[in-house]
């Protein structure tokens, strides 16, 4: 069985829930991607994505520019585990509809991040077309 920790991205970054939106956003410019964990005292709390940004930034009429990553993060945050076989990652993420799942160790702490791109690299083809099917398909 292939284990999570030989197909996740390691060494995933994180922000503190007190980031500017701005900011939030100019780093996955930066860094090229669409989502980054949340953590306070070094654990996780939540997750905030592009469409966190695009959305719920906007949707109350505030300024997004005096919002952080708190106000519009999602919660609670799902995650797999490194020893995780990849297939019961992938059914969290099936179940849960999401494209990109924090990974934890033992100690509970982010040791890097599973999205679906990964899957789609490094899982048989089969495994990877039906993650991508169950995670896009539209929401109840």
């Amino acid at each position: 069985m292939v284990k999570v920790r030989e197909v996740m991205h390691p060494n995933a970054s994180w922000i503190e829930p007190d980031t500017p939106l701005a900011a939030v956003a100019a780093q996955m410019d930066q860094e090229d991607i669409g989502a980054l964990p949340v953590g306070e005292n070094d654990r996780l709390i939540g997750m905030i994505t592009d469409r966190d940004i695009a959305i719920r930034a906007f949707a109350d009429n505030s300024d997004p520019l005096k919002r952080t990553a708190r106000d519009v993060m999602s919660q609670p945050i799902i995650f797999c585990t490194a020893n995780e076989d990849l297939d019961d990652a992938v059914r969290i993420m099936e179940r849960k509809q999401v494209r990109r799942l924090p990974v934890i160790d033992e100690n509970r702490r982010m040791i890097g991040m599973l999205s679906l791109g990964d899957v789609a690299a490094r899982a048989p083809a089969s495994l990877a077309g039906e993650t991508l099917r169950a995670v896009s398909a539209h929401h109840p």
